[in-house]
């Protein structure tokens, strides 16, 4: 079977290598540390910080696997090879739902960018999906476990 790939941009990918870096050089070796310094405090099977040292080893190990395969299997997606106003991965685009005086501005990323907090949808989300390939001036239906609504596509420019 073939691994997923993870869409992305080249920056992107960047930031989850200095991630991924920074886990390996730093986390790691301090979460190695704290299990040397709890395990010199005798009995291990009442020991509270080795249990949480251990605890915490395995979550830094997990996120370095993880990101480990999405660095791996990442798609670099190139944003210039898309129409300007065209939505894809790399662009930013304002939309605003149709009835509302809202707008909203969202970046497209791939999944392992995503950051609902910083305004970064990911391509496999109910929104990015429905945006994904319109253009400028275009509507699109935006399908969510609640309903569904629409929204009108007011611009689309490159991600700087």
């Amino acid at each position: 079977m073939a691994e997923k790939t993870f869409p992305m941009t080249l920056a992107e990918k960047q930031a989850l290598e200095l991630e991924l870096e920074q886990l390996i050089l730093v986390r790691r070796p301090e979460v190695v540390e704290r299990i040397k310094i709890a395990r010199s405090y005798g009995d291990l099977s009442e020991n509270s910080e080795y249990e949480a040292a251990k605890d915490e080893q395995a979550f830094v190990e997990g996120q370095i696997s993880s990101l480990e395969n999405k660095i791996r299997n990442a798609e670099i997606v190139d944003s210039d090879a898309v129409a300007q106003d065209e939505v894809a991965i790399g662009k930013t685009v304002t939309i605003q739902e149709i009835g509302e005086t809202d707008k909203e501005v969202y970046m497209i990323v791939g999944a392992a960018g995503a950051d609902a907090f910083a305004g970064k949808v990911s391509n496999e989300s109910p929104i990015g999906q429905a945006l994904i390939g319109k253009k400028t001036g275009e509507t699109a239906t935006v399908v969510t476990p609640v309903g569904s609504y629409d929204v009108k596509i007011l611009a689309v420019e490159k991600t700087v």
